[in-house]
Protein backbone atom coordinates (compact mmCIF):
# COMPACT_ATOMS: atom_id res chain seq x y z
CA UNK A 1 0.00 0.00 0.00
CA UNK A 2 1.40 3.38 -0.97
CA UNK A 3 1.24 6.43 1.27
CA UNK A 4 -1.62 7.68 -0.95
CA UNK A 5 -3.72 4.61 -0.16
CA UNK A 6 -4.29 5.02 3.56
CA UNK A 7 -6.67 2.52 5.06
CA UNK A 8 -9.74 4.40 6.28
CA UNK A 9 -13.07 2.87 7.24
CA UNK A 10 -15.67 4.57 5.06
CA UNK A 11 -19.00 3.88 3.36
CA UNK A 12 -20.37 5.12 0.05
CA UNK A 13 -24.03 6.04 -0.40
CA UNK A 14 -25.98 7.46 -3.32
CA UNK A 15 -29.18 9.47 -2.95
CA UNK A 16 -31.07 12.60 -3.85
CA UNK A 17 -30.67 16.08 -2.46
CA UNK A 18 -28.43 16.22 0.59
CA UNK A 19 -28.41 19.70 2.14
CA UNK A 20 -25.88 18.77 4.83
CA UNK A 21 -23.47 17.33 2.28
CA UNK A 22 -23.89 20.34 -0.02
CA UNK A 23 -23.15 22.71 2.86
CA UNK A 24 -20.07 20.72 3.91
CA UNK A 25 -18.71 20.49 0.35
CA UNK A 26 -19.20 24.22 -0.12
CA UNK A 27 -17.37 24.98 3.13
CA UNK A 28 -14.49 22.60 2.38
CA UNK A 29 -13.99 23.65 -1.24
CA UNK A 30 -14.31 27.33 -0.42
CA UNK A 31 -11.66 26.98 2.29
CA UNK A 32 -9.36 25.07 -0.08
CA UNK A 33 -9.83 27.56 -2.92
CA UNK A 34 -9.33 30.55 -0.62
CA UNK A 35 -6.12 29.04 0.76
CA UNK A 36 -4.85 28.32 -2.76
CA UNK A 37 -5.68 31.73 -4.26
CA UNK A 38 -6.11 34.18 -1.41
CA UNK A 39 -9.45 35.20 -2.96
CA UNK A 40 -12.78 34.73 -1.26
CA UNK A 41 -16.08 33.77 -2.87
CA UNK A 42 -19.00 36.13 -2.40
CA UNK A 43 -22.60 35.62 -3.55
CA UNK A 44 -24.21 38.16 -5.87
CA UNK A 45 -27.90 38.52 -6.67
CA UNK A 46 -30.10 40.93 -8.62
CA UNK A 47 -33.89 40.85 -8.21
CA UNK A 48 -36.84 42.25 -10.17
CA UNK A 49 -40.12 42.57 -8.30
CA UNK A 50 -43.51 43.46 -9.73
CA UNK A 51 -45.98 46.01 -8.35
CA UNK A 52 -47.29 43.43 -5.85
CA UNK A 53 -43.80 42.69 -4.53
CA UNK A 54 -43.67 39.28 -6.18
CA UNK A 55 -40.43 38.13 -7.83
CA UNK A 56 -40.65 38.78 -11.57
CA UNK A 57 -37.07 37.97 -12.46
CA UNK A 58 -33.64 37.62 -11.05
CA UNK A 59 -30.06 36.59 -11.34
CA UNK A 60 -27.78 34.70 -8.99
CA UNK A 61 -24.02 34.61 -9.35
CA UNK A 62 -20.82 34.58 -7.34
CA UNK A 63 -17.59 36.49 -7.46
CA UNK A 64 -14.19 35.01 -6.73
CA UNK A 65 -11.17 37.21 -7.13
CA UNK A 66 -11.39 38.69 -10.62
CA UNK A 67 -14.10 36.29 -11.83
CA UNK A 68 -17.89 36.54 -11.74
CA UNK A 69 -19.92 33.47 -12.70
CA UNK A 70 -23.65 33.67 -13.36
CA UNK A 71 -25.50 30.63 -12.00
CA UNK A 72 -29.09 31.43 -12.92
CA UNK A 73 -30.98 34.12 -14.85
CA UNK A 74 -34.77 34.10 -15.12
CA UNK A 75 -37.46 36.57 -16.21
CA UNK A 76 -41.16 35.81 -15.80
CA UNK A 77 -43.01 35.08 -19.06
CA UNK A 78 -45.09 38.27 -19.05
CA UNK A 79 -41.96 40.45 -18.75
CA UNK A 80 -39.78 38.67 -21.32
CA UNK A 81 -38.59 40.67 -24.34
CA UNK A 82 -38.99 43.91 -22.36
CA UNK A 83 -35.29 44.37 -21.57
CA UNK A 84 -35.27 42.89 -18.07
CA UNK A 85 -32.71 40.19 -18.88
CA UNK A 86 -30.30 42.81 -20.20
CA UNK A 87 -30.87 45.01 -17.16
CA UNK A 88 -30.24 42.09 -14.82
CA UNK A 89 -26.99 41.22 -16.59
CA UNK A 90 -25.79 44.83 -16.71
CA UNK A 91 -26.52 45.29 -13.01
CA UNK A 92 -24.55 42.13 -12.24
CA UNK A 93 -21.68 43.28 -14.47
CA UNK A 94 -21.59 46.65 -12.75
CA UNK A 95 -21.52 45.05 -9.29
CA UNK A 96 -18.90 42.51 -10.39
CA UNK A 97 -16.68 45.28 -11.75
CA UNK A 98 -17.18 47.23 -8.51
CA UNK A 99 -15.93 44.16 -6.66
CA UNK A 100 -12.81 44.08 -8.84
CA UNK A 101 -13.88 41.45 -11.37
CA UNK A 102 -12.43 41.63 -14.85
CA UNK A 103 -14.19 38.58 -16.31
CA UNK A 104 -17.73 37.17 -16.38
CA UNK A 105 -18.80 33.71 -17.44
CA UNK A 106 -22.20 32.15 -18.02
CA UNK A 107 -23.56 29.06 -19.72
CA UNK A 108 -26.94 28.36 -21.25
CA UNK A 109 -28.52 25.50 -23.14
CA UNK A 110 -29.42 25.73 -26.82
CA UNK A 111 -33.12 25.57 -25.90
CA UNK A 112 -32.74 28.52 -23.52
CA UNK A 113 -30.99 31.75 -24.57
CA UNK A 114 -27.77 31.25 -26.58
CA UNK A 115 -28.61 34.24 -28.81
CA UNK A 116 -29.08 36.58 -25.84
CA UNK A 117 -25.54 36.75 -24.47
CA UNK A 118 -23.67 37.75 -27.66
CA UNK A 119 -25.93 40.83 -27.88
CA UNK A 120 -24.47 41.86 -24.51
CA UNK A 121 -20.89 41.44 -25.66
CA UNK A 122 -20.31 37.84 -24.54
CA UNK A 123 -18.25 35.56 -26.75
CA UNK A 124 -18.93 31.88 -27.10
CA UNK A 125 -16.00 29.92 -25.68
CA UNK A 126 -17.21 26.35 -25.97
CA UNK A 127 -20.03 23.87 -26.34
CA UNK A 128 -20.75 20.54 -24.77
CA UNK A 129 -22.74 18.58 -27.31
CA UNK A 130 -25.53 16.14 -26.51
CA UNK A 131 -26.52 17.46 -23.09
CA UNK A 132 -29.19 17.36 -22.02
CA UNK A 133 -30.93 14.93 -24.36
CA UNK A 134 -29.43 16.03 -27.66
CA UNK A 135 -29.14 19.76 -26.86
CA UNK A 136 -25.92 21.65 -26.15
CA UNK A 137 -24.51 23.55 -23.18
CA UNK A 138 -23.07 26.81 -24.56
CA UNK A 139 -20.39 28.62 -22.50
CA UNK A 140 -19.83 32.38 -22.78
CA UNK A 141 -17.20 34.82 -21.50
CA UNK A 142 -16.94 38.60 -21.35
CA UNK A 143 -14.07 40.85 -20.27
CA UNK A 144 -15.35 43.62 -18.06
CA UNK A 145 -14.01 47.12 -18.49
CA UNK A 146 -13.59 49.76 -15.80
CA UNK A 147 -16.32 51.81 -17.51
CA UNK A 148 -18.79 49.09 -16.55
CA UNK A 149 -17.93 49.52 -12.89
Amino acid sequence: MTSDQRSVAAALSVGGRDDDLEKRLDEELTAFNTAATGATTEPLSVRVTDETGEPAGGLTAWTWGSLCSVDMLWVRDDLRNAGWGSRLMRAAETEAARRGCTDMIVSTYTFQAPGFYPRLGYRERGRIEGVPGGHEDVCFHKRLTPAEG
